[in-house]
Order: structure tokens, then C-alpha cells, then sequence
């Protein structure tokens, strides 16, 4: 007799349970409570059970970790919330200055000759890993993704599931209709030392650390690559619905930090066991003195600390700035120096014409890479060093990533050695080089410049900017040697058949190349802004101005005739409103903007931007400039912010004469004293909702 079909499926669900229970125990928990043959067994037997009935199969299930084809490539996705960078502190004394930036921010400046008073911290290792977003969604792993630029990273799911520490499934009862989670993929150092050796017994080149590898191996194709290499993973932030309510067994809502880790471990994930609430910045700087031996014991690699404020209200009452969290810093150790003997100086031409002095020396391993290069970064620094010909140098990596030269020990000089100094001519084009008075930098002002143009080519086809796929370094360069391209304007003039006749492209690639920048004429107006260079105006800042400006015809004239237009602007100083004066009054890029247009670009926001800038120049708070102190009823101070800016005013973090409104809530501090004193109005929530016209 058959058995019922509701066995096949109860066993199933069984064995799912076991499995992933037995898999948490042993790469999460490290307490193996599953003999390897029992674990095989069970598994070889859920495997079974679905091969004859494929409708067992669930997301959920350990047989799932692992795809059975390669994927054809990555798709981009936009972040449910973005992935912000920390800002870095190298120095008690600058995490001290960060804590008195945030006591400011909160309202909470001591009075003078007080202490300052203690705000709880979590202190966390910084892994040195690959930040990873991970999309849940009724308690499933549906996404995971890179971090990329923060808005928008790659999808990697099917390589994220290899991830034995990843939960297929959270261990909640009711779990949230969506959780966000993030954290750090590691390879541990005997892993990586596994996979090296491995590799050189194939004649394979090795990587270089155990974070390069761990990039890598996230951007295989092949799932079955990246589970061979064992990553792990460590949860450390997590997002929630605001509507969500714990099961009888689940964790409550988290309101601090600390319990948001609490909940993540009870949720199925890994979290780092080193992480220690810290009552006050005593403990913070004695946790980051005693992780500075400690860590070296450590399986896998880390690079200092991330002190994280506590309480989850006072986080959102910080906020953010442009590029990172107020309430979160990333304490780094001092990096690891070695000598090293300078074989030569070189130069370098950005696509500013700056010209940056490199120095050569023969290779040194550093901080888990070999380095032969370190910027000098100008004429100041190089005098700075009093740098010699065949010197030997002490080099470093700048916050564990960038090399730099440190000091020369002028005592191993070789007699008779050369001092060394920048050029007089440009090394690519042979113009005289201009450095002018209170500037550091030294410039080629040749427009021509090979190197010049090679550098806008490479930043206007970039992600950030007009993302033009297939147009590589190596072909710019043959499209400037061969005097193809004199301008961003003439990418838009080449046909396939030229392109097809160059190195190492073929038809195909050709035709996909006139596609690609046919379509990049789409592209919205602060992609193309961003991608005209300017001098100080980043991706962030492209935005903003662009939103204000809605072309770049608009943003020309007020550069040229009320500056302070631009200087208004959120976020926007003196300095980026200079560099466009300067830019736009260049007449060789008033012609590549002319030139651009009769390619058919617009360097205009379309018809959706444009409403929308529209609409918020005649908004109910147009030029009105506000200050929020305190803590409202249901609002928090980021989305008071939101409301306020998408309502055309602008928040400000002084109180001034020149402040329209101080919003006040609970505990409000100094800044409620300072607008009473000013005679500067004073509102509640209900009062910002009335001039919001809103109930």
C-alpha cells in the first residue's frame, strides 16, 4: 500500500527542521549537536524525498544553499534602505571631538566647567569584510545584495544562500511582513590560507587577503565556487516595520542597539561575540586599547572599532549627514608601516590636471597586500619628505587601504643623492605646469592634454555618472592616441565600423558600445551634471543642485550672476559655488555643453523632475529655514526634516536671527533658550502640521 501524500510532506518538513536546526548549531552557535554521518543521512534523505516530489521543494531548504547553474551575471537593485559609509576616527582625541559633535546635535553640550554627561555605546569589531543587504520577507531570505553605492548594489542571492551562517528562514513565530538586515561576509584567515595553497598547488595566482578573496568570491557566477569557499557572516544592523508585534516566543521590538543584536541572534543570525555595551567614552576607549593585542588572536581580520550610539531614539534624534551616520564612528588602529628603498618619482595627470607626484619603490607586503606605489599627493608634501633619490622610505596604509609614504630616514641616504621636485612640464603633454598662489595643487592647463581627456572620458562613462557599459580604460586610450575623440561630445560621433576596426572589438561589441551611449543620452540631468567634472560637485551635490536647477542653462546663470542662489542650496557651500562660477565661465566648456546638446543630450531634468521642482520652488515652506530641538510626540527628527525640505524649507543645526521657526518637543535644550532670547517663534508638531496643511 502507497503511503498518503501528507507523509512525504510531514517527513519533509521534519527533516527541514532537524537540518536547519542542526546547521544553526554547529556554523552559528559553533556547538555541534549532530553527528556528520547523521547529518549526511538526513540530508541525503530530504534530498530523495524531493527529486520524487519536486513540489517539497521550499526556499527554506538546506538542499536550496546551493544552485545548480551558474548565474549569466549580476543584476543592479535599489537598496528598501540605503547602505551609508562611517566616518573614521584614528585618534582618542578625534573620537572625543565625534562624541562632542553628538552631544551637540542631541541637544546635550555640557555647561561649562561640567562634565560631559554619559550617553550609553556599543562597541563592535570592524570586520574586514564585504557589507552585505539582506532582504527578508515573511521570514524568508528573498535578496541579498552588495553594498555598491550605497543606494543601489548588486544582486547576489543565490550566492549568499552558499552562506551556512545566513538563516534561509528567521526563527520567529510571527516574523515582520519585511526585515532588513546588515552585515559583514568574511573569509577566515585559515580558510583563506586553505584556498591560497589550493590554488598555488593548481598554478593559479593567489589572492592577495582575505578581504579581496571575499569580494571575489561573492561575484562568482557559480554558487557551487562560492560554497566551496566557506564564507561565514556576522549580522550587526537591522531595519524593522514599524507595525510589527513579537509572537509569544519571539524577541521583543529592540530599542537599543544592543537589543537590536540580541534580537538578530535570536532570529537565527551570527553576531560577532565581542560586541560590549559600554556605559560611557571611558569604557569606549579602554574597549578599543585592549582590542588593539587582542584582535591579533583573532581567526579572521579586523581593522579596528565601530562605536555605535545605544539607544535607538537618540540615533534617529542625530541623524545623518550627506555621506554618514552622526551617531556611529569607525575608530581605526594605526597601520602597519615597513621601509622600503624609493626606485623612482613619478607623475601622474588626473583628469583635472592636477598633477599628482607617485613614488616607486620596490615591493613591500603591507596590511595583507603587496604595495610598490604610494601618492605623494602634491609639491608641498614632497618637500615636506625632503625626498632623495634612492632614499629609503617608511611606508603605510592610510586607513588600511591606501599607501603613503610616512617619513624618509634621511640617514641611509646615499652620498651625493638628488633632491627630488615635481617637473616644470607636464609628463604627457609638455606644457609648462601653473601653480597658483594659496593652491596647493599643480596643474596642467593645457585643455588638450591626452591625459586630461583620458580622465573626463573615464569619469563622464562611469557608474555614477552616464554608466556607459563596454567603454574600458584600454579603449579610451587607443580612441585618444589615435585622435578619434578631442571631447566628451565626440563619443557620440563614432559608428560601429570605427570601433570595430579598433583593438580587441569586434562587430558585436562595437554595435553594443553605440547602444550603450545612444542610451546613456537618457540619462537623468544630475547623472550628466555629475559627469562634466566639476571641481567639488560629487554625486551627492549633483543632486541637490540639480533638484534646485533644473538645467544647465539655469545653473550657468546663477553661477555667473547670484552665486548665493547656489550657496542656499542644502548642503552647498562657498567652495562648489567658486568652481562653477570658474567652470561655467571657461568658454571651452561652454562649447562641449553646445556640443553636447546637438547630440541630442537635454542637460535638463525631464518632464517628472521637473514638476517636482517646480512644485517645491512654490511650496508651502519655500525660503522659510527651520531648527528642531528635542523629541516630538510621533515624528522623528529626520522625518520632521524630510517634511520640512519636500515642503521647499530648509533645517538648519544653529539657532540664528535669521531662523523662521524653532520646532520644540520634549527635553528640548539650549537651542528653545537661544530662539526665546531671539524672539525667534517657537512650534510644537501640531504647529509645524498646520503650516504643512496637515491635520
Amino acid at each position: 500500500m502507497s503511503s498518503s501524500p501528507a507523509a512525504p510532506e510531514a517527513r519533509a518538513r521534519e527533516l527541514r527542521r532537524l537540518l536547519n536546526r542542526a546547521a544553526h548549531a554547529y556554523y552559528v552557535l559553533d556547538t555541534p549537536e549532530m553527528e556528520d554521518p547523521v547529518y549526511d543521512r538526513l540530508y541525503r534523505e530530504l534530498l530523495d524525498l524531493e527529486t520524487q516530489h519536486p513540489a517539497l521543494i521550499r526556499p527554506d531548504s538546506p538542499t536550496q544553499r546551493v544552485g545548480g547553474t551558474p548565474a549569466q551575471g549580476f543584476t543592479s537593485v535599489d537598496h528598501r534602505i540605503g547602505l551609508l559609509s562611517l566616518d573614521n576616527a584614528f585618534s582618542t582625541d578625534e573620537l572625543e571631538a565625534w562624541y562632542s559633535r553628538l552631544l551637540k546635535v542631541l541637544d546635550r553640550e555640557p555647561a561649562e566647567g561640567t562634565p560631559s554627561p554619559a550617553l550609553p555605546m556599543v562597541g563592535e569589531l570592524k570586520i574586514d569584510g564585504n557589507a552585505l543587504a539582506l532582504s527578508y520577507d515573511q521570514g524568508l531570505l528573498v535578496r541579498a545584495a552588495t553594498r555598491g553605492d550605497g543606494e543601489r548594489g548588486e544582486e547576489i542571492t543565490a550566492n549568499v544562500r552558499t552562506i551556512q551562517s545566513v538563516p534561509l528562514r528567521l526563527q520567529l513565530e510571527q516574523p515582520p511582513a519585511w526585515v532588513e538586515v546588515r552585515g559583514e561576509a568574511l573569509i577566515p584567515d585559515a580558510t583563506f590560507a586553505a584556498i591560497n595553497a589550493e590554488r598555488e598547488s593548481r598554478g593559479e595566482a593567489l589572492f592577495a587577503n582575505p578581504r579581496n578573496a571575499c569580494a571575489g568570491t561573492l561575484r562568482q557566477l557559480d554558487p557551487r565556487v562560492v560554497a566551496a569557499r566557506r564564507l561565514d557572516f556576522f549580522a550587526y544592523t537591522l531595519h524593522l516595520p514599524d507595525d510589527w508585534q513579537p509572537g509569544p516566543g519571539d524577541p521583543p521590538r529592540p530599542t537599543s542597539q544592543w537589543e537590536s543584536l540580541q534580537w538578530l541572534e535570536a532570529a537565527g543570525f551570527k553576531v560577532n561575540p565581542n560586541a560590549e555595551l559600554l556605559p560611557d567614552l571611558a569604557a569606549v576607549e579602554a574597549f578599543f586599547t585592549s582590542w588593539d593585542t587582542g584582535r591579533r588572536a583573532l581567526p579572521y581580520a579586523t581593522d579596528g572599532v565601530v562605536v555605535k550610539l545605544n539607544d535607538l531614539r537618540l540615533q534617529d534624534a542625530a541623524g545623518f549627514t550627506q555621506k554618514a551616520p552622526r551617531w556611529a564612528i569607525a575608530l581605526k588602529y594605526p597601520a602597519e608601516e615597513a621601509p622600503s628603498k624609493l626606485l623612482r618619482l613619478a607623475c601622474q595627470v588626473g583628469r583635472t590636471g592636477v598633477v599628482t607626484p607617485v613614488a616607486e619603490f620596490e615591493p613591500v607586503p603591507l596590511a595583507g597586500t603587496t604595495v610598490s606605489r604610494a601618492t605623494l599627493h602634491n609639491a608641498d608634501r614632497l618637500a615636506e619628505l625632503d625626498l632623495h633619490a634612492g632614499d629609503t622610505i617608511v611606508v603605510r596604509k592610510a586607513g588600511e587601504i591606501i599607501p603613503e609614504v610616512v617619513r624618509v630616514l634621511a640617514e641611509l641616504r646615499p652620498a651625493g643623492a638628488v633632491r627630488l621636485e615635481l617637473p616644470h612640464l607636464c609628463p604627457e603633454c609638455g606644457s609648462e605646469l601653473v601653480r597658483e598662489e594659496g593652491e596647493a595643487a599643480t596643474r596642467c592647463v593645457n585643455s588638450s592634454c591626452p591625459a586630461i581627456l583620458r580622465g573626463a572620458l573615464r569619469h563622464w562613462v562611469s557608474k555614477g555618472a552616464l554608466d556607459v557599459d563596454g567603454l574600458g580604460a584600454k579603449l579610451i586610450e587607443q580612441l585618444v592616441e589615435r585622435g578619434l575623440v578631442r571631447s566628451i561630445a565626440d563619443l557620440y560621433g563614432l559608428d560601429g565600423a570605427l570601433l570595430a576596426s579598433l583593438e580587441r572589438m569586434g562587430p558585436k561589441s562595437a554595435e553594443n558600445l553605440v547602444a550603450a551611449l545612444a542610451a546613456s543620452k537618457a540619462q537623468p540631468w544630475h547623472r550628466q551634471l555629475y559627469g562634466l567634472g566639476i571641481h567639488h560637485v560629487g554625486e551627492v551635490n549633483a543632486k541637490a543642485l540639480a533638484k534646485a536647477f533644473p538645467s544647465a542653462a539655469e545653473l550657468g546663470t546663477a553661477a555667473e550672476t547670484t552665486p548665493e542662489a547656489i550657496t542656499a542650496v542644502f548642503g552647498i557651500g562657498g567652495e562648489i559655488a567658486q568652481s562653477l562660477q570658474q567652470w561655467f565661465a571657461t568658454p571651452a566648456n561652454q562649447q562641449l555643453l553646445t556640443a553636447l546638446e546637438r547630440q541630442g543630450f537635454s542637460l535638463a531634468a525631464g518632464p517628472e523632475q521637473l514638476a517636482a521642482s517646480t512644485n517645491g520652488a512654490a511650496a508651502a515652506l519655500a525660503g522659510q529655514t527651520f531648527v528642531l530641538t528635542g523629541t516630538l510626540p510621533t515624528l522623528s527628527r529626520s522625518q520632521a526634516q524630510a517634511l520640512i525640505e519636500a515642503a521647499g524649507g530648509k533645517v538648519s543645526g544653529s539657532v540664528s536671527k535669521k531662523t523662521s521657526y524653532v520646532v520644540a518637543g520634549e527635553e528640548a535644550g539650549s537651542k528653545l533658550s537661544k530662539a526665546e532670547a531671539l524672539g525667534v517663534p517657537v512650534l510644537d508638531e501640531a504647529g509645524l502640521r498646520a503650516l504643512l496643511g496637515q491635520p
